[in-house]
């Protein structure tokens, strides 16, 4: 299994319902879902290869 890093953030209520909600759509945690947009977002702009996170 690989490793993870913690990251912690704050974010606005607001944003946490609508994140819970769009995970829960997705079939995924909410860790998972924001992981996933990070890397789709970092794999379109080029600064992660595509597959790399896999």
């Amino acid at each position: 299994m690989a490793r993870t890093a913690a990251l912690g953030l704050r974010i606005e209520p607001v944003l946490k319902e609508a994140l819970e909600n769009a995970a829960k759509a997705d079939r995924r945690t909410v860790a998972a879902y924001v992981e996933k947009l990070i890397v789709d977002d970092l794999e379109a702009k080029g600064f992660l290869p595509k597959g790399a996170a896999e």
